[in-house]
Parts: C-alpha cells; sequence; structure tokens
C-alpha cells in the first residue's frame, strides 16, 4: 500500500477528508458558507427557547436514549475514527465504545450537578438554581474526534443549551456522524453542525452566542479569547500542553519506562496529555533508557488495517513537518537520536527518542503533538521540579517514585493534573483542568459541568417565629 501526504482541501464549496496514510478519499461533506454563520445561530436560538423549557429530567432522559444508538454504530464509527484520523482500529473502536458506554452514566452524574440547591440562615433561603446558558459554540479537535466533541457537547445539551458543532476540517466525518446520531433523539435545530476552517471558526466566534468551548492550540486560544472579549462572551478553552515525566531515584523503572514509551507514541503523539518532556534522575537514566529503547523497538507504525500496528501516521503532512523540525533543531543543538529521527514513507513518522535535550531546544518549548521521546538526565529533585515547571503550559504532568516521596513532588508541579505512578487521569467525576496558559475553565465534573449554565440566585425571607 502506498503512502501520501493528507491536506484538507475543498472542492466545490465541499471539504474532502482523505485518509492520512494512504491520502484515499474517505467522503466530502458541504462547507458551511460564513455568510450564512448568523442564519445558523439564529435557528439555534429559536430551537434553544423550546428546550430550555424542557424539564432537566426530560433533557435527560432524551439524550439517554442516543446512548444504544452510539452503542449500535460503535464499530462503524470507530472506524471512520480510523479512516480519517489515521489511529488503529484497536484505538479508533475504544473511542467510540467509551462515549457509548459511558453517555447513561455521565449523564446522571450531570443531572446531579444541574439540581438546584437549597442554602439556609437564620434569616433567608436561597435556592441555586443552574439553568441554561443560550447558544453554545463547540469547536474540537482532530485527535479525539468524537471523545472530544462529546465532552463539550454533551453537557451544554443536557444543560438547556443549543449547541453549534464545528467539527475540525481534517475530521469532518466523524463529527456529522456523531451529530447525526444525537440528532435521531434531539429536536430540530438544538444541535447543527457548521463545517469549514478558520472563517467558519471566527464568524461563530464573533456571532451572537453565549459560550464558546474550544479545545485546540494556545495561539488560537488567545485569538478566540481576544475576539470573545468585545461581547464578554463566556469561555471554556482547554489549549496545548507540554506536559512532564519526572522519573525520581526510587521509580519502578520499568513501570516508568513503559508509561514513557505509551504516553510518549499512542496516536503518533497526537495526544494532549502527551508525555513530552522526561527527567530522569542519573541514579537510574541508564536502566530506564534501556526499557525505554526496547518499548521503542516494539512500535509499529501503519495503516489502520494493520492489525500488527500499534501506532498510525500523522494526521496530516504539516504536522509531520513540525516535529522533524524539532528533531532537527535537537540535533543542531546537540542533542542525540538513540531511535527513529527519519521520516517515514508518506505521513508516518517513527517513534523516536532523544536523548540530552536542553530548555535551549525547541523540543522543550513548544508542543510537540508527535511521537518524540525527549529525555534530559537531572542529578536531584530540585533540578526535576525546575525544569518541569520551566514552561508557560501546565496540563498535565507525572511523577514515578516511591508513593510518598513521588507525592511531595506531584504537589509541587505546576499543572492541572497529575499523576502519580499513573498517568493524569482522576477518578470518576474529576475535572479535566488545565493550569497556566493550557486552560481557562474547565469540564468534567460537578463544577464543570456547571460552566455550561447561568446561576441563579433565588432568595426569600424566611417567616419570623411567634
Amino acid at each position: 500500500m502506498t503512502t501520501t501526504q493528507n491536506t484538507p482541501k475543498t472542492v466545490d464549496a465541499t471539504l474532502v477528508s482523505t485518509d492520512p496514510f494512504t491520502g484515499e478519499e474517505v467522503g466530502r461533506v458541504d462547507v458551511t458558507p460564513a455568510e450564512a454563520i448568523d442564519a445558523v445561530i439564529d435557528k439555534a436560538r429559536d430551537a434553544q427557547q423550546r428546550w430550555a423549557e424542557t424539564p432537566l429530567a426530560q433533557r435527560i432522559e432524551t439524550l439517554k436514549a442516543a446512548g444504544p444508538l452510539l452503542a449500535e454504530h460503535a464499530e462503524e464509527l470507530g472506524e471512520l475514527i480510523s479512516r480519517e484520523q489515521g489511529k488503529t482500529l484497536a484505538e479508533g473502536q475504544g473511542e467510540a465504545a467509551a462515549v457509548a458506554g459511558g453517555i447513561a452514566a455521565e449523564l446522571d452524574r450531570i443531572a446531579e450537578a444541574l439540581s438546584p440547591e437549597a442554602l439556609e440562615d437564620e434569616h433567608t433561603r436561597s435556592v441555586l438554581h443552574y439553568d441554561p446558558l443560550g447558544v453554545c459554540v463547540a469547536i474540537t479537535p482532530w485527535n479525539f474526534p468524537v471523545l472530544m466533541p462529546h465532552w463539550l457537547v454533551l453537557p451544554a445539551l443536557a444543560a438547556g443549551n443549543a449547541v453549534i458543532l464545528k467539527p475540525s476540517e481534517l475530521t469532518p466525518l466523524t463529527g456529522q456522524r456523531y451529530a447525526e446520531l444525537l440528532n435521531r433523539v434531539l429536536p430540530d435545530g438544538v444541535l447543527q453542525v457548521v463545517h469549514g476552517a478558520d472563517a467558519q471558526g471566527k464568524a461563530l466566534v464573533a456571532g451572537a452566542v453565549d459560550l464558546i468551548a474550544f479545545t485546540g492550540s494556545r495561539d488560537a486560544g488567545r485569538h478566540i479569547m481576544q475576539a470573545a472579549g468585545k461581547g464578554l462572551k463566556r469561555l471554556i478553552l482547554e489549549l496545548g500542553s507540554k506536559d512532564p515525566l519526572i522519573v525520581l531515584d526510587d521509580a519502578d523503572v520499568e513501570k516508568a519506562a513503559d508509561f514513557a514509551a505509551m504516553n510518549s507514541f499512542r496516536n503518533c503523539g497526537q495526544v494532549c496529555v502527551s508525555t513530552e518532556r522526561i527527567y530522569v534522575h542519573a541514579k537510574v537514566a541508564d536502566a530506564f533508557m534501556d526499557r525505554l529503547l526496547a518499548k521503542t523497538a516494539d512500535m509499529k507504525p501503519g495503516h489502520y488495517t494493520d492489525a500488527d500496528a500499534t501506532m498510525g501516521p500523522m494526521v496530516d503532512a504539516r504536522q509531520k513537518a513540525h516535529v522533524l523540525a524539532q528533531i532537527e533543531d535537537a540535533k543542531a543543538k546537540g542533542a542525540k537520536v538513540l531511535a527513529g529521527g527519519s521520516p517515514g514513507e508518506g505521513n508516518l513518522m517513527p517513534p523516536t527518542v532523544l536523548l540530552g535535550v536542553t530548555h535551549d531546544m525547541d523540543v522543550c518549548r513548544e508542543e510537540t503533538f508527535g511521537p518524540i521521546a525527549a529525555v534530559q538526565v537531572v542529578s536531584d529533585d530540585e533540578e526535576a521540579l525546575r525544569l518541569a515547571n520551566d514552561s508557560d503550559l501546565g496540563l498535565g504532568g507525572v511523577v514515578f517514585g516511591e508513593q510518598a516521596h513521588a507525592a511531595q513532588i506531584a504537589r509541587r508541579l505546576q499543572a492541572g493534573m497529575i499523576g502519580i505512578n499513573k498517568g493524569i487521569g482522576g477518578a470518576t467525576g474529576s475535572p479535566w483542568v488545565g493550569a497556566r496558559q493550557s486552560g481557562y475553565g474547565y469540564h468534567g465534573s460537578r463544577e464543570g459541568h456547571r460552566q455550561f449554565c447561568q446561576l441563579r440566585v433565588v432568595s426569600e425571607a424566611k417567616a419570623s417565629p411567634d
């Protein structure tokens, strides 16, 4: 099978989606003219007023009806994810199955979060109501083209808002199919899809909407924040990161290296909480590197139909070029390439291990979003912490070491989510939250669900005792 580059393109006002590995057309959708965005928003506004009048419990039950539909089509949806985005079939179908299987329980948690709360003191009884905001825009990325929209769309709809979803121009078919399945149970106009790129995104942000929920790059987030400020629109922004992994001198080296390989290379490194910087104590550095290189050698890039492939290609030629540029910059400044480093055919990019990286290299400063394990050996905990915190970004971070020791270090990491001897994922109901320039607002928790609402406090005086 030959490989080629994947470049999003429009043909006769249609957006063409192509397989990142083969370059073959997967399908196409109609581009939404930027001048039509206001009409889309008007339709959403009309539909939202009726949807908001529907009681919360009824909205929850309506949305729960989408669960069986998503489960019925999970295999098909998972394959579409892999065809458009490039990830392995196991990853694509796992993503679709996770969304379908978790929707009922997540809606129960949303319902609990949005139920009215009563507060009382000696003189006053107040009720906190979590009411709809209005029209919400969800602008979502290509790396998890069902999961990322779902995290934003579901709580927004449950809260009684209308939602306009703009999926990435690299994965429009997946976003369209997800919305089609939800729309089988939703009233007309409550969930609409807009297709396109920058022009459509800018028109949505400039439009008469109430909330913009965005997952993507820091630079794009800055532009959205600036544009939304003119109308004081609410924002939920999950932006880039440069997640560190600290391997302490008392770490289980094999487990740390296994995690480093998995979290640096899964989905070809195209994950917002990928491990992008590794700081390993000199005492365990040799053993760590031996294990990391052995695990790297087991990785096999390939097409999603290849049962032996453990990672797919980069999503497109531009993303691959960005990764290669970081590798060349690191090499020029003294880093050693111990595995990978050379471009594969088409959009394939082999897993790459760099040793001796420093913070004057782009690979330690700018988000990579590609399969690079960038390692720096440190002499002690303080050096590891200083380097790990030397970034404007702070979505996640991980520390491997003896439990109590690692916990002390973890509390000093400047990130929103920190894993100790594991990935950053929290217990059920934990928020997905960034620190520094990796986030503004958050979602995926009791408090996160409430960010899709207008809080109203209604208070009345309590009757005086006779």
